[in-house]
């Protein structure tokens, strides 16, 4: 069944740099199909719904391995989706997001396709490499459910950072572009998660708003990409120069989200002269 997409995507699919084969399908298997009905979606959300505005979109390479760390931000995974959108519908030539999929969502029939489908794969650090070793650009939260599962009066925050993904970007020897997605809890202002009825459903929780369902509103959105780092070293390194560089990315992260608060505070939404960057042995 021929599913729908605008031809304004499609132009853009047909653009991608990914060697899809003569049936639409690459060696991930990303259907040409399912990523221009699925950002047909998506870029009305970005661009009409919750009016998304991007920042420092630049300082993502046009082509070649990178890894996009970013923070989670309202109740569902609405900045991972919001980020494929920017990196598809602003870059020139688009360029495709690629993640890493919790568990739960492979054990969800249609759920998995889906995420197959638009290169989302199982968040295992083999999967992560090879990845990048393609040249692919990598999208990561390091702070897991944990970060979704943030309430409205901790949608500023950020939680413990997983530390896996900064040993598979040193190994990879893969640039990092620290992003801030900022509104979403706004957007999901989450008041309840329930782990009993995500057990039933089979999620590690199903989040509550004033409104029941996690269904955003439609609320400006706004997305800040920093300057790409590289960091030396194997990836095997010893756990406490891993931590360092690690706390490293997530100040850069924390700064561009309170960058992005405040200019929200004061309704500023002009192109920043330019956004936050954490020096090396800066104090926290």
């Amino acid at each position: 069944m021929k599913m729908f997409a605008s031809q304004r995507i499609w132009d853009r699919v047909r653009r991608l740099e990914v060697p899809f084969n003569r049936y639409g399908l690459d060696p991930y298997g990303i259907s040409q199909e399912h990523v221009a009905t699925a950002l047909t979606g998506l870029a009305w959300v970005y661009e009409r719904y919750l009016n998304v505005r991007s920042y420092g979109i630049h300082n993502i390479p046009d082509r070649g391995r990178v890894m996009l760390v970013g923070n989670h931000s309202g109740g569902v995974a609405l900045d991972g989706m919001m980020t494929i959108a920017a990196t598809f519908m602003e870059m020139e030539p688009p360029r495709l997001a690629q993640g890493m999929a919790e568990y739960f969502l492979n054990a969800t029939p249609i759920a998995s396709l889906w995420t197959s489908r638009m290169g989302h794969l199982t968040g295992l650090p083999e999967h992560a490499v090879r990845l990048l070793e393609d040249d692919r650009m990598l999208m990561v939260f390091p702070e897991g459910a944990r970060g979704t599962a943030k309430l409205y009066k901790d949608r500023n925050s950020l939680v413990r950072f997983g530390t896996g993904f900064m040993r598979i970007a040193m190994q990879a020897k893969a640039p990092i572009v620290p992003f801030a997605f900022v509104g979403g809890g706004e957007a999901i202002p989450t008041v309840h998660n329930s782990e009993l009825l995500g057990r039933l459903v089979g999620v590690p929780y199903v989040p509550f708003t004033p409104w029941l369902l996690p269904v955003p509103r439609p609320v400006d959105c706004q997305l800040y990409f920093g300057e790409a780092r590289t960091f030396e070293g194997s990836g095997n390194e010893a756990d406490e120069v891993i931590t360092d560089n690690v706390e490293l990315v997530k100040r850069q992260i924390r700064s561009l989200i309170d960058f992005g608060v405040e200019r929200r505070r004061s309704n500023n939404l002009e192109v920043p002269e330019a956004l936050p960057y954490v020096e090396l042995g800066a104090d926290e």
